[in-house]
């Protein structure tokens, strides 16, 4: 297996270059520029044409290209323009807190999506089946914006248990216990209201699996053996009916992580996604370019995740 997953990460280059040709090239026709986006409208036109010229703005795409390229491999992906910092700073400060967002996503995620999806598919025709069904069409149908807004008022103004705003407190001191309590307490619901919104396909799927493999040989052959109910659905139908859940692990987390640009916005979330709308609309481009590459990049590592997640779930299949 590790052989395949050497040659998967050698595969990964190609793709990686040419998602970030795509990705420049893109990023370059965009309209506007960053010093459009950042610089105060009394400066003159002349002043202007020479921040272009000195940034390298009118140099041809593919010298602009490469010497991006060049930067990048010794880890400078440039300055941003509206922040006056270098991007990996920008980045790094906010990337813990989408990671940390993806993850309790991810747990709210298989939290709500496994019991939901078992307890469906053993019991299907009935009132929980229908229930599992009708919240999976809302789930699924609901947009981000409309839930978020929903689980603020309700939670945030009428009930008041969580913060609505903000990845941590300004008033507490960094590095304390109650500081770090703070950052958890924070990410609850934002992550519970993402995990909701991503567990529609997980308990669909394993609701199906779990009906279909009611019906299999080796669930008839070990209830004929006198094995009990909740050892034939615990462990042997839930370790089939699983298998296309482990093959999507690695993509529901990049997705996750991918999409949370909504939900930091909505939560005033200090994180990739709030950067990533931000610098849009200064015309931040450097920033812009690196965040879609990182984007693609946590893909792609998705779908290799996804296939190593699988063949450990199941030792009979191997990635090739």
């Amino acid at each position: 297996m590790w052989k395949t997953v050497v040659r998967r990460l050698i595969i990964m280059i190609p793709q990686i270059i040419l998602l970030s040709m795509l990705v420049f090239t893109v990023a370059h026709f965009m309209p506007g520029d960053p010093f459009t986006g950042i610089i105060d409208p009394n400066v003159d036109a002349a002043r202007l044409e020479e921040l272009r010229r000195a940034a390298g703005y009118y140099d041809p795409l593919h010298v602009q290209y490469f010497r991006w390229v060049g930067n990048a491999l010794q880890g400078d992906f440039g300055r941003s323009f509206a922040q006056k910092v270098p991007v990996t700073t920008l980045i790094g400060a906010r990337a813990m807190n989408s990671i940390r967002l993806g993850i309790v996503s991810t747990v709210f995620t298989y939290a709500i999506a496994l019991p939901f999806g078992m307890l469906s598919g053993r019991y299907n025709n009935s009132w929980f089946d229908r229930f599992v069904m009708i919240y999976n069409y809302v789930s699924y149908a609901i947009p981000t914006f409309v839930l978020a807004l929903l689980f603020i008022y309700i939670f945030g103004y009428q009930l008041q248990w969580f913060p609505t705003r903000g990845s941590a407190s300004p008033v507490i001191p960094k590095g304390t216990a109650p500081y770090y309590w703070d950052m958890f307490y924070r990410l609850l619901l934002p992550g519970f209201t993402a995990g909701i919104l991503g567990t529609a396909t997980t308990t669909q799927t394993l609701r199906n699996e779990v009906i279909d493999a009611k019906t299999q040989d080796y669930v008839r052959t070990a209830r004929s053996k006198g094995v009990p109910e909740n050892v034939i659905y615990n462990k042997h139908i839930f370790r089939n009916a699983f298998l296309p859940i482990a093959s999507s692990i690695g993509f529901i987390f990049s997705g996750l992580l991918n999409g949370s640009v909504f939900i930091e916005r909505i939560f005033a979330f200090n994180g990739m996604g709030d950067l990533f709308i931000t610098s849009i609309t200064s015309r931040d481009y450097s920033v812009v370019i690196t965040l879609v590459l990182f984007y693609g990049v946590i893909s792609i590592i998705g779908s290799l995740v996804s296939d190593i997640v699988l063949s450990l779930v199941d030792p009979r299949i191997r990635i090739e």
